[in-house]
């Protein structure tokens, strides 16, 4: 009890950062873990965006080479890219805003009865599974007026389109401790 009131004592005087404030949103011990590799093998991004680094493959071998060697290196920054292809999508549709906004209201609702009292309907009681279940079903028409499907393959094709471009035209990084290997003439 004491040392739960000493870590809330530190997190307030922390202050709010992105290190700080990220961990907190995600509740999973692995999903905090897994964002912190993230974060931690992230490549700088001004090598990321280099437009001295782009050139075309010479061929076939060379772009599938390019694919899979960018993809292994820059995996946190693609990562990056995809999360902000999808905050995007979320921006610019106001419909779709409006049923995230219905769905994660939903679930607070949920929450907060919860905290209060078992929620009971129709005289049985209802597990958390379920009433997040209840949520997405009051939730659903609010998502499919939105067209929730077609951003989400929005969000899947251009990620495809725009990682895989910058993997194919990328020169390859150069990795330590790996020689150089020349060509048949």
């Amino acid at each position: 009890m004491a040392a739960e009131k000493d870590q809330q004592k530190d997190a307030e005087a922390e202050g709010l950062s992105a290190t700080t404030l990220l961990p907190k949103l995600i509740p999973s011990a692995a999903g905090r873990e897994w964002l912190e590799r993230r974060r931690a093998t992230i490549r700088p991004w001004g090598t990321f965006v280099d437009q001295r680094r782009f050139s075309r493959p010479r061929n076939l071998g060379e772009l599938c080479q390019r694919l899979v060697r960018n993809v292994e290196y820059y995996q946190s920054n693609y990562v990056f890219v995809f999360l902000g292809l999808i905050l995007y999508c979320v921006m610019t549709s106001p419909m779709l805003l409006v049923a995230l906004a219905v769905f994660f209201g939903a679930c607070y609702i949920l929450y907060l009865r919860t905290l209060q009292s078992k929620f009971v309907l129709f005289g049985r009681e209802v597990s958390p599974a379920h009433q997040y279940a209840l949520a997405g079903a009051v939730s659903f028409p609010f998502f499919w007026l939105a067209g929730a499907g077609s951003a989400v393959f929005w969000v899947l094709g251009a990620t495809l389109v725009v990682i895989g471009s910058h993997a194919a035209f990328h020169q390859i990084e150069a990795v330590e401790g790996e020689e150089l290997q020349m060509e048949p003439v």
